[in-house]
């Protein structure tokens, strides 16, 4: 079994609505000198493949049709 895990987020330049959001919670909230928050996503994905390879190949497939949207999104991945 692969485990793996794949992290999105916007890319730079893309206005980030959510991550602004919580950029000015935070400063509601009493955390001062918190600068910019970006917000993004994180999947813990297990494959039954033993083959790395073959499961990068996999990985990059999820995430070019439906985890990531890469007009807008950048994404790694990398094994746990």
């Amino acid at each position: 079994m692969i485990k793996a895990r794949v992290t999105v987020t916007l890319k730079n330049g893309v206005l980030d609505p959510q991550g602004k959001a919580i950029e000015h919670a935070l400063g509601g909230l009493g955390f001062g000198g918190v600068g910019q928050v970006r917000q993004g996503k994180v999947f813990d994905i297990e494959l039954d493949s033993t083959d790395k390879a073959q499961a990068e190949i996999d990985l990059k497939a999820m995430c070019d049709k439906l985890l990531a949207n890469t007009v807008i999104e950048n994404y790694s991945v990398s094994f746990v």
